[in-house]
């Protein structure tokens, strides 16, 4: 056996190990039923550990390719090739090959672990059902007749709700836009992804709120970029700390949630959009503005949007209907120059053709009616309930122990722990008791925060949520000792 592992490559010696293998038996150099060598000796004709032969034995196994008997060492399986002489392909390494990096197991597991009917979940970012407009909705179905074609719509999106949200931005958002500078899309995740993916080249640095919720993203990391994290305080990230990143980076492209920031809470000041605006004027740099939560201001009252006041269409405007209607509707939309919005839109149609029009129908009825104007109100005022009940219960538990920014919009509350501990052991406590929640090194480099989502949970629940987690906390801090 002439090859030896690469021990300067970034896969594993195992999975090396385990690649050359299988290469062997599928060349034939290793046949059906022949005898592999024992672990010992193939540690020693490789000089690795035999813990690392055991591991790509066991890799190997997993996938079918070997058998292992105690007493009879480890041979190739006798039925390699199927008993149709086919032979399955290794899914396990197509996976671990593909360019979209797979979301991290801790944010895996507390999406497995949150939707469990046992556990209230105070780590999804989205609505409770009860604060879905689904009268209104009903209201729509029942009235009004549905007579839209049901083939592929424009790449835009569906020309009638591109006018409806023109007339939405304006009077909401003091934005004045065309329908041609308008893409439909699928929330506003998508909007980020066709930004990242059609404007954007491995080895590009950007900037991105810390903490934030982009952090969060595999998207970013899968698709190379190198990514700049600017502290977010009170009043957002500063100027200053752009310009120093731009200095030494060359940014791309500025990523920001300037209203009820995700996770913190904050509101960028009207002064510093005025300044981050002129830096982007200066310097050239585009700004992606993610608005999911300008319209939930509990006083009513909506900051004027970095859009808004951009007077040179540096600003890329990415909204969607999931953070004050409803997540499964899926409809988001992003602003941007016609050339633009054009390549994202044939982007876009190489994916799915385009939008589904029932979505876009309900939306641009319900954005169009009068009783939006109502269901914002209401909603307006059960996530401050919400909100309330979130931090009274916090400051019961905790009392002066910990300190925050109390949002005034939003769905998010972003706090320090009052000591520090170990947040997977935390977080293992705090599901075994029923609450689910977002560690801080999720969002971004803040380990040692919590976010808690009270967008999601009836006051009732919040409540009994903050007293499990508080329980953990305690629990977590008495096995740390």
């Amino acid at each position: 056996m002439d090859w030896r592992p690469d021990r300067t490559a970034k896969k594993a010696i195992y999975k090396q190990i385990a690649d050359y293998i299988e290469g062997g038996i599928g060349s034939g150099e290793f046949p059906a039923d022949s005898l592999l060598p024992s672990e010992r000796t193939l540690a020693a004709l490789l000089q690795v550990n035999r813990s690392t032969v055991i591991s790509a034995y066991e890799e190997l196994q997993s996938l079918g390719i070997v058998e292992r008997k105690k007493g009879s060492g480890t041979r190739v399986s006798t039925d390699i090739w199927g008993v149709a002489h086919k032979r399955m392909p290794n899914w396990g390494r197509y996976m671990e090959d593909g360019s979209l990096m797979p979301n991290g197991p801790l944010v895996q597991r507390i999406r497995s672990e949150a939707e469990k009917t046992t556990v209230i979940n105070l780590a999804s970012g989205e609505l409770a059902p009860s604060l879905f407009p689904n009268e209104e909705f009903q209201q729509i179905l029942r009235k009004t007749p549905f007579n839209e074609h049901l083939g592929y719509d424009h790449p835009q999106g569906n020309r009638e709700l591109r006018e409806v949200i023109c007339a939405h931005m304006k009077k909401e958002k003091q934005i004045d836009v065309h329908p041609d500078s308008i893409l439909v899309t699928s929330g506003a995740q998508q909007a980020l992804h066709l930004i990242i993916r059609c404007l954007l080249k491995p080895g590009d640095v950007i900037a991105v709120e810390d903490p934030s919720y982009c952090l969060s993203l595999p998207i970013f990391q899968s698709a190379g970029f190198k990514v700049c994290s600017l502290p977010v305080d009170e009043h957002g990230v500063k100027p200053d700390d752009i310009r120093a990143f731009h200095q030494k980076n060359k940014l791309r492209m500025l990523f920001l949630n300037p209203d009820h920031q995700n996770p913190t809470g904050a509101v960028l000041s009207h002064e510093r959009r005025k300044e981050i605006l002129a830096l982007s004027y200066e310097l050239g740099i585009p700004i992606i503005e993610d608005d999911p939560y300008s319209l939930t201001t509990y006083n009513g009252k909506v900051h004027p949007t970095l859009k808004s006041m951009d007077g040179n269409g540096n600003v890329l405007y990415v909204s969607s209907l999931s953070k004050i209607a409803a997540s499964g509707l899926r409809v988001g939309w992003m602003i941007g120059p016609p050339q633009v919005v054009q390549r994202l839109a044939d982007a876009k149609q190489q994916i799915d053709f385009g939008h589904s029009i029932v979505p876009q129908w309900l939306a641009k009825e319900f954005l169009g009616s009068a009783t939006f104007e109502d269901h914002m109100m209401r909603l307006r005022v059960q996530l401050e309930n919400q909100k309330h009940a979130m931090t009274s219960s916090l400051q019961k538990s905790f009392g002066e122990k910990i300190s925050f920014l109390v949002p005034q919009g939003g769905i998010h509350l972003w706090f320090p722990l009052p000591n520090p501990v170990d947040e997977y052991q935390l977080l293992d406590r705090a599901i075994q008791k029923g609450v689910a929640f977002v560690p801080g090194s999720i969002m971004g480099s803040y380990k040692g925060y919590v976010r808690f989502t009270y967008g999601r949970q009836e006051p009732e629940a919040i409540r009994e949520g903050v007293r499990r987690f508080a329980e953990a906390f305690h629990d977590t801090c008495r096995n740390e000792k």
